[in-house]
């Protein structure tokens, strides 16, 4: 998914905007949905990307915090969700050189509430 969005520590970023990808894979028990082809017995794709679009639409200072909020939000929406895995990029982002793009990736297990650990790539 790609969005323009107004994320970013530096005012500039927050006021100017920039373009963003976000990709998200979803652990979810679809026996039932794969027997009755019905989509009310899976988590509906639009439905997340619905959610996804407006966690991206509410201003951030880190990607961290951004990808933190929708991991939650989609866990939060969707009961039949029982894993996030989620990476957040911010492309071209303005670190005074050529850099395709800055990413951080996260992993969310329902029910656990340990320690938040991402991985920051550049």
């Amino acid at each position: 998914m790609e969005f323009y969005a107004f994320h970013g520590c530096f005012a500039e970023e927050r006021k100017i905007g920039t373009h963003f990808k976000v990709d998200i894979a979803l652990t979810v028990d679809t026996a039932k949905a794969q027997r009755t082809d019905d989509i009310n017995d899976t988590v509906n794709y639009l439905s997340v990307y619905q959610v996804i679009k407006a966690q991206m639409m509410e201003s951030s200072n880190l990607l961290e915090h951004v990808a933190d909020r929708i991991a939650e939000a989609v866990l939060l929406e969707f009961a039949g969700v029982k894993v996030v895995e989620l990476k957040v990029s911010k492309l071209n982002p303005p670190l005074g050189g050529k850099i395709g793009a800055v990413s951080v990736e996260l992993i969310k297990v329902r029910g656990n509430s340990g320690s938040k650990q991402a991985n920051i790539s550049l």
